[in-house]
Formats: structure tokens, C-alpha cells, sequence
């Protein structure tokens, strides 16, 4: 219509192009559009004539005839540069740029970006862009309001509340954290704003109002979605700036550990104390709390003995308690109950032989005996719990056994830690190398140490002598799974496994060690039995370890002298390589305290094996991801019900992986921080990197297919060649050639492999596991001879079956494809690049 037609009219060409889009032909009216605008011989005013004559009816959707206009104005400058405001008079800009203005007044969100592009809409005066943005504030436009302004960076010259209460009202938080989003202040300030609003005043005060119930509702609402909408970005200040949020929200915790342990009887002694300290940690608010919710359920006895622990003060303790503590404190003991001592590793050495050193004639004491040369000292120390916060704390306390006794300095007094001969007494404790010194994660303990005291950094601490059981742990873990000769397979208890020092102390001298005290509040005087007795043991059972460990270091596939370990090993057993030297810099000119602190922050990093989750049923892809890299995964079933996971995650002490609506009825019912919500619309592979790097989890390549992906098994046997080429031909297997089902096994392979090139970070069970008549395993699981195709056999020389279910796997290519997708977190040592090239 308009091919051959110079100067054509916008109105005739608007209602031309409004009859094609009610007929809905949207190719010709693109053509129609295109070639009218080469028509125009103002194109820029001719579009404002077309928008603004578009029907209202259609204003404000994403999908309406001006949108469509507009995207097509769009793709045809990209045609033709020559048309900009720049070959317009400055009068003729000003009112095509005042005409734009108009439009986005009019409810029309969809075309902020493409008309601030098209008509420079940033460079208009700042008066009338503000003045603007109040007009759509007073016409109730808040969404074009806050779009107009976050593009134009408008944020500095207006009201925040003005512009951002409004939304939030309406539940419009994306947009408001949009507008916040690179503005500090503006950040602080919107958190500040949602947590006011969740204090018990804000409530008792807004109920006066008109509003109430809507509030309320979406209250409610917030609650629920600050840390979901808010928490990546103020993870360091949302316990600052959410005061009332979190306690809000430990609180609920706190109701349901009550409801959940006196009133259902479903939850351990143990569970619910690890629980209670993890959420009221301490906070002076909910430590009262605690004690009111204990009398509520007439648990005197309890609340007197949290009373004590946390010190709250007698006259916030509600009638009854204050007698019960003065009963509770004449009846705690220096032994700890028959149960403990039945389960847990004890102290060997009395009450007499823990010595509490707080003055210096007592720290002249602990030198005597402490620096001896050739003396053995195990070291641990402890300070009070961060619960989440990334700095570094202050030692509170600091432990040293020798065998038949042990000093803990208390540093607690000001006069007393900051004394010179403190300082003198660590550095020579650390710097002699006649001193063993046992630790266990010593990078961690050290770390805390150069908090405690800045001089450690000014002049370097000098650390030598040390041995840090951690990586003992490492290597003894590492034979247990085959990659050593003679290792002895360790059996650990049923129940939550132990993990850390507590897994070595079980391994080694058969019961772990009782953790209840590690959170407790070691900066407040005075300490407790327990506390007392926690600490000792913490240091003692470093020298049993050690004793027992040199005894027989060739079962647990040591070396014979532990002393001669390198202080960092990977956990293949293989000493790591000295890293290359940065330009102008030297390994003699770097400080002594370099390497502990470079270890400490590895220290803070978790290995796959060390994560225990259960996904929900709409996360089955994603518990498959983990699985195949070593995470500890059980997956709920499609006609499971998702309180399923509460129950496994309570029991089993695994976070739950959720998302969607489950994740507010699951977060109630487990401990804070044990729920996890992910994107249901992102990959799995994707929510796979998520979690990893939320629990910061440090994947190597050896970490990859270390699981069973059927049955979540972590120990496998290895059969040679040809031991399968015996057992199929003793079953008649040989006979029926197969193909490789990719499905079915790790790997495809096409390439014969001349030696086996994967050692994943398993448990391996010994040959002598695999029944010979009934080809089973302990776990009663059958081998499955008939899932190996007899073509295989020429190229494989190593088949790894899972000693739980029976299923067979075998090398291939799909290694290098998992390794390929997760490439962007893979931590690859120079051993495990040089291995993993052969894939």
C-alpha cells in the first residue's frame, strides 16, 4: 500500500496497520510497517504519531500493536544509521524527546528500553526527568515509575521510600531490588526497611491501621522470601541489618525443636541439643526465650542447665528455674554420665592432671613441662563460634597435652594473653623442631593464632615440628580404598557418621568423640566440667592417635615413622608439588606464616564426599548430577511425600535440596541452614554448580563416578580381565556376544585401554568379598555378570563393581564428558591434569 507512496500520512498508516493486527497478520503488517516508515519523511515524529494513535485497549501488554510497531522501528534503523536525533534542530529534539516522555506516562512499560535508546531519553535535563517520574508517582504509574528511573540512574536524586514502599506493597520485589541493585546505601537501607517491618512494634503499631490484613499477609510473605529474593547479596550483613528477621525465624525453629521433642517424642537428646545450640547461639533474645519455651513445656531441670550455660541473668528467668539451677549447678560432675562413657572416647588422665593456666607462675608451670626438647604435645585450640560469619575469630583457649597431662591457657583475661611471655611461650612451642607438636586441620587453628596475635604477622611465627593428623587421616582414608598395600579395612558404627577428628579417633581407638560442647561459648568465665572435659580430650586424644597409629603404621599403610609425612598431601597419597615462583618473589623471601595461612583457607573448602543431601522428588536430575560427583545423595521417589526428606535429613543429618512451594514446610522442620530452595527452571546441571559452590565444596577429577550412580554406594571392587573372562565363561556368558550399553555403565568405550587410568576416591573392598559359589556380596548383592557384553573383554583391563548393588562398570569416554561440563569448578592438581590428559 505504501511501496510508491513518499510522504505518507502516520494516521492513515496507523489505521492501516491497525486493521492488519485485528486481523492478526502480523507478516504483512511487519512489511507494511517497514516500508511505511521509509515513507515518512519524519520518521521519528511519524513513530510518535503511530504510538500515540495506537487503541488504549492494547496499552501496557508486552504483546500489543505499539510493542510491535516499536520492535520493528527498532530493526529498521539497523538499516538505515543516517536517521538519529543527531541531524535534528535542538527545538525539534527537545520536543520529540518531551513527546517520548508522554508516552511512557501512559502505562506503557513495554517501551522504556526501546524509546530511550531511539530518542536519548538520558540526555534530557535532570529537572524534567525527576519532575516526570513524580508525575507518574502521583498518576499511581509506580511500576513505570521505578522502570523509568532504574534505567535513567535516577536512584540518587529521589526518594527511595517514595519510589520503592509502594511495590514492595504490591509484591513487586524484583523490581525494587533492580532499583537498589549497585547502590550501597540503597541496599542497606531496603534490607533495613524489611526487617523493621518484621518486628513484633512494626506489627502492634500497623494493626492500628487500615491496611492490617494486608500487611499481615504479605509480612508473611517476606518472611519467607528475604533470604531466597535477598540473602546471595547481604550474606555478610543480614545478621546486622535483619536483627528482627532472623530472630523471627530461629524462633519458629526453636517452637517446632520443642514441639518435635517433647510433644512427638521424635527427636534424639543429642539431635535436639545440637539443634538448640546451632539456632540460639547467642543471641541474648532467644537464649530467654529458650529458657521461657522450656518452662512452657515444664522442662525445669533443662532450663535451669541452658540457664547456666548461657549465663542469662536471674532476674529474665521465669519463676521456678532460678532454684532448679542452684540444684542443676551443685549436681554437674567432672565424670560424664555411663552413656557417654560407654559411647564416646574418654580422658585417660584424672581431673588432677588438667591443669587450668590463667596467671603466669601457672604458665611458668606448663613451659617446664611443655618445651622439654623431644617431648611430644598434642595442640588444639578453641574460640567462640562464628555461626556462618567469614572472619576469622580470636582464640579463646588454647590446649596442650603431654602424656599424663594437659594445660589449657585461658585467654580470656586481657592482662594475661597480651602478656609478652605468652608470645614467647608460643613461638618457642611452634619454632622448636626437637617438639612434635600433633594438630589436626593445624592450618585453621593457625589462622586464628595470627587473629589472636597481629605481631605473629609483623614478625613472622616460625612453625616447624608440627604434624597435623589431618593428612595422616588423608593417607589412612586413601589405603583403606585400595591405594595402598596391606591397609586394614576400618568399621565404623551405625548411626550419623563421624566426620573430621572424631572419624579418626573412632578408626583408630574404636569410639568417637562426644562434640556437644564444640559450640559452646568459650569466651565466657567461668567454663564449665564439660567444657573443661571437651577440651582436654580434644588435645589427649591427638597423643593416642599418634601412639597408637606408630605402633602399627604398616596396617593403616603409613610409613614408619609418621614424623618423615610431608606436611600437605593431596589425598591420592602423593606429596604435593612445590608450586612455580612468581615473578621477583622466591620461596626464602616469602613469610614462614605464608603456607599455614594458604592452608587455612583450603582448610575452609568441603570435599564431595563430605556432603550428605537428599533431594526432593522434582530434583532427581539434580541428586543424579551429584551423584556421578561424589555427593552423597539419597533421591525421594516420585509417590513419596516431601516430608520424607525432613524425616532422612533429620535422621541421617543431610541438608534437603528443594524447590518451590515444599521448601517453607521443609525449612520449619529441620535445623537453620539444613533446606536448601533451588531454581526449578534452571538445568540440572546448573543446580548441580549452585550447590556445590554454595556448600563450597573443592571437586577434583577423582571425585567423579566414586559413587555408584544406581544405589549411591561408595565402595567398589575391582576384577581384573581376567578373572570376568573366568567367572562368564564359567556362567556361559562367553558365548553370547553383546554390545556396551551406554546407559547401563559409566563409560562407552571403543579404544582398548593397555592399564587402568581411573582411581576414584572410594572405599575398595577387598577380592575376598565376592562369594565364589553364590558370586554375592556381604550386602547379599549379586554380581551382575549378564549386564558385561562378552566383546568387551579384549579391551578392558579392569572392571570396577559396586559392592553394594553388584552393578559393573568400566573406564571410557563418559569420564572426559562430565569432566568437560563441570570444567568451570573442577580444582585439577598438576597430578590429576597430568592423568586426566590421558582421557
Amino acid at each position: 500500500l505504501f511501496a510508491c507512496s513518499p510522504g505518507v500520512d502516520p494516521v492513515k498508516l496507523c489505521d492501516h496497520l491497525c486493521e492488519l493486527w485485528a486481523k492478526r497478520e502480523l507478516a504483512e503488517l511487519r512489511t507494511e510497517a517497514r516500508l511505511g516508515f521509509s515513507g515518512l519523511q519524519e520518521p521519528l515524529s511519524g513513530l510518535l504519531c503511530l504510538l500515540e494513535g495506537c487503541p488504549a485497549a492494547t496499552r501496557g501488554k508486552t504483546n500489543s500493536l505499539g510493542q510491535c510497531i516499536l520492535a520493528e522501528f527498532a530493526r529498521w534503523l539497523q538499516d538505515h544509521p543516517h536517521i538519529s536525533l543527531k541531524e535534528q534542530p535542538d527545538e525539534q529534539v527537545s520536543n520529540l524527546q518531551l513527546r517520548a516522555l508522554n508516552l511512557l506516562a501512559e502505562a506503557q512499560p513495554s517501551f522504556v528500553d526501546l524509546l530511550l535508546d531511539v530518542y536519548q531519553l538520558g540526555c534530557v535535563d535532570r529537572g524534567l526527568l525527576l519532575a516526570h517520574v513524580d508525575k507518574l508517582q502521583t498518576s499511581g504509574l509506580y511500576k513505570e515509575a521505578i522502570l523509568m528511573s532504574t534505567k535513567l540512574g535516577l536512584q540518587s536524586e529521589l526518594d527511595v521510600e517514595k519510589i520503592c514502599v509502594p511495590l514492595i506493597l504490591q509484591d513487586k520485589l524484583s523490581l525494587v531490588e533492580s532499583y537498589v541493585r549497585g547502590h550501597p546505601h540503597l541496599e542497606e537501607w531496603l534490607v533495613k526497611l524489611l526487617d523493621s517491618w518484621c518486628s513484633p512494634e512494626f506489627i502492634s503499631d500497623f494493626s492500628m491501621r487500615v491496611l492490617e490484613q494486608m500487611l499481615v499477609i504479605w509480612l508473611e510473605l517476606c518472611v519467607g522470601n528475604i533470604p531466597k529474593i535477598f540473602l546471595v547479596f547481604y550474606r555478610p550483613l543480614l545478621t546486622a541489618l535483619c536483627p528482627n528477621s532472623v530472630t523471627k525465624r530461629k524462633l519458629d525453629s526453636l517452637k517446632y525443636l520443642m514441639h518435635k521433642t517433647f510433644v512427638e517424642k521424635g527427636m534424639s537428646e543429642e539431635s535436639w541439643s545440637d539443634h538448640v545450640q546451632a539456632t540460639v547461639a547467642e543471641s541474648p533474645e532467644l537464649q530467654a526465650q529458650l529458657i521461657g519455651l522450656l518452662v512452657k513445656y515444664r522442662q525445669f531441670m533443662t532450663a535451669a542447665q541452658w540457664s547456666l550455660r548461657y549465663g542469662v541473668p536471674k532476674e529474665r528467668l521465669p519463676h521456678g528455674v532460678a532454684d532448679s539451677e542452684d540444684d542443676s549447678r551443685s549436681r554437674e560432675s567432672w565424670e560424664p554420665p555411663q552413656s557417654d562413657r560407654d559411647r564416646y572416647y574418654q580422658l585417660p588422665v584424672g581431673r588432677e592432671s588438667v591443669h587450668f593456666v590463667q596467671t603466669l607462675e601457672e604458665l611458668e608451670l606448663c613451659r617446664e613441662v611443655v618445651l622439654q626438647s623431644g617431648s611430644l604435645v598434642g595442640v588444639d585450640m578453641e574460640w567462640r563460634a562464628s555461626f556462618g560469619t567469614v572472619t576469622c575469630q580470636r582464640v579463646a583457649l588454647i590446649q596442650l597435652a603431654t602424656p599424663g597431662q594437659v594445660f589449657l591457657l585461658d585467654l580470656s583475661a586481657a592482662d594475661f594473653w597480651q602478656h609478652p611471655r605468652i608470645v614467647q611461650t608460643i613461638r618457642a612451642l611452634f619454632s622448636d623442631p626437637t617438639i612434635l607438636k600433633l594438630g589436626y586441620g593445624m592450618s585453621a587453628d593457625l589462622k586464628s593464632l595470627f587473629t589472636t596475635w597481629p605481631e605473629f604477622r609483623d614478625e613472622p611465627l616460625k612453625v616447624d615440628g608440627i604434624l597435623d593428623l589431618l593428612h595422616v587421616h588423608k593417607q589412612v582414608n586413601f589405603c583403606r580404598g585400595g591405594g595402598g598395600q596391606q591397609s586394614r579395612v576400618v568399621e565404623v558404627s551405625e548411626g550419623p557418621s563421624e566426620k573430621g577428628l572424631s572419624l579418626l579417633v573412632q578408626q583408630v581407638l574404636g569410639k568417637p568423640l562426644d562434640k556437644m560442647e564444640q559450640l559452646s561459648n568459650w569466651e565466657r568465665r567461668p567454663l564449665r566440667n564439660s567444657q573443661l572435659r571437651y577440651a582436654a580430650i580434644d588435645a589427649y586424644c591427638l597423643l593416642d592417635v599418634y601412639l597408637t597409629l606408630s605402633q602399627d603404621p604398616a596396617c593403616y599403610g603409613l610409613p614408619a615413622d609418621l614424623r618423615c609425612m610431608p606436611s600437605s598431601q593431596n589425598t591420592n597419597g602423593k606429596e604435593n608439588k612445590k608450586p612455580k615462583e612468581k615473578a621477583g618473589t622466591s620461596e626464602d623471601s616469602q613469610p614462614a606464616s605464608s603456607a599455614p595461612l594458604a592452608q587455612a583457607e583450603e582448610t575452609m573448602l568441603m570435599v564431595p564426599q563430605e556432603l550428605r543431601v537428599v533431594c526432593d522428588n522434582m530434583l532427581q536430575g539434580l541428586g543424579r548430577y551429584l551423584r556421578s560427583l561424589g555427593v552423597d545423595v539419597l533421591m525421594l521417589e516420585n509417590n513419596d511425600d516431601h516430608r520424607v526428606a525432613a524425616e532422612l535429613a533429620r535422621a541421617e543429618g543431610r541438608v534437603i535440596l528443594t524447590c518451590g512451594q515444599p521448601y517453607h514446610t521443609l525449612k520449619s522442620q529441620v535445623g537453620e541452614g539444613r533446606c536448601l530452595a533451588l531454581d526449578c527452571s534452571e538445568k540440572a546441571r546448573d543446580q548441580a554448580v549452585q550447590v556445590l559452590r554454595h556448600f563450597r565444596v573443592q571437586l577434583t577429577p577423582e571425585d567423579i563416578f566414586s559413587r555408584c550412580q544406581a544405589c549411591n554406594g561408595d565402595q567398589y571392587m575391582k576384577l581384573p580381565r581376567d578373572e570376568m573372562a573366568r567367572l562368564l565363561k564359567e556362567r556361559g556368558l562367553m558365548e553370547k556376544p553383546g554390545e556396551v550399553k551406554d546407559e547401563e555403565n559409566w563409560e562407552e568405550q571403543s579404544k582398548p585401554i593397555t592399564h587402568p587410568r581411573y582411581s576414584p576416591h572410594c572405599r575398595w573392598a577387598p577380592a575376598s568379598d565376592l562369594d565364589p559359589k553364590s558370586l554375592t556380596f556381604p550386602s547379599g548383592a549379586e554380581l551382575q555378570l549378564h549386564t558385561v557384553p562378552p566383546g568387551l573383554i579384549p579391551r578392558i583391563p579392569v572392571f570396577f563393581i559396586c559392592t553394594t548393588c553388584g552393578k559393573v562398570f568400566w573406564e571410557g569416554s563418559h569420564f572426559e564428558r562430565v569432566v568437560n561440563q563441570f570444567l568451570d569448578i573442577l580444582h585439577i592438581t598438576e597430578d590429576s591434569a597430568t592423568s586426566s590428559n590421558h582421557f
